[in-house]
């Protein structure tokens, strides 16, 4: 563990988070939008079985995900493990907007469609300006739910793209030199900080969209 680089582990933390969350959020956002409103035969219980991925082991997905990852050779590597936090924000995100997307009266749309707008065009230009409270919250908890991801970050990772967590674990298991309680009380701090203050910044956007989506409708 090389404690001199905290500050190149805290920034693989803050692309793959953010990178993570956003790339979850375009991708669930548009899935919720379409359960919610395409008429589509079994789409509730296609929405619960997406739901329901949650629930699969993380360990169950992290090992084809490193053979995959090593056979492609991209191993190590940012946009790797960005892809593999994708595989449970996604079915989170797209639960919650669906929810908040169903809360929306359905004439906004049908106003935009006699405008001349498309089914994507009343999307971006009328549902997402709307629900922007809500997807913002959203994204909040999908970018704390990748910061604190240990499992595939220490499977999917060796050097380059090392993660704030997996430092933290290091450290705590380090069996030749000993537990550095010193260290991994400065480094867990480094790790939790962030996050405090990143809610923080962002509450007034966070508690907008908590009650945006409670009460709409």
């Amino acid at each position: 563990i090389l404690y001199t680089d905290v500050p190149g582990r805290m920034l693989n933390t803050v692309v793959v988070a953010f990178g993570s969350g956003l790339l979850s959020l375009v991708a669930g956002a548009m899935a919720g939008y379409a359960l919610a409103r395409i008429r589509l035969r079994g789409a509730a219980t296609l929405g619960t079985l997406i739901l329901m991925s949650r629930g699969v082991p993380p360990i169950a997905l992290a090992v084809p995900l490193f053979l995959v990852a090593r056979s492609l050779n991209l191993t190590d590597q940012h946009i790797t493990l960005i892809l593999a936090y994708c595989t449970f924000l996604i079915p989170y995100v797209m639960w919650l907007t669906r929810g908040f997307f169903i809360s929306l009266p359905r004439e906004l749309e049908e106003a935009a469609t006699i405008d001349g707008c498309s089914r994507y065009g009343a999307f971006f230009r009328i549902i997402v300006p709307i629900s922007l409270p809500s997807l913002i919250s959203t994204f909040i908890f999908s970018v704390i739910l990748a910061w604190e991801e240990l499992l595939f970050a220490l499977v999917l990772t060796n050097r380059n793209a090392v993660t704030m967590p997996v430092l933290v674990a290091g450290i705590g298991a380090d069996t030749v030199n000993g537990t550095n309680w010193a260290a991994l009380c400065a480094v867990g701090t480094m790790t939790v900080v962030p996050v405090v203050l990143f809610a923080l910044l962002v509450q007034k956007w966070l508690i907008a969209g908590l009650t945006d989506g409670a009460t709409k409708g």
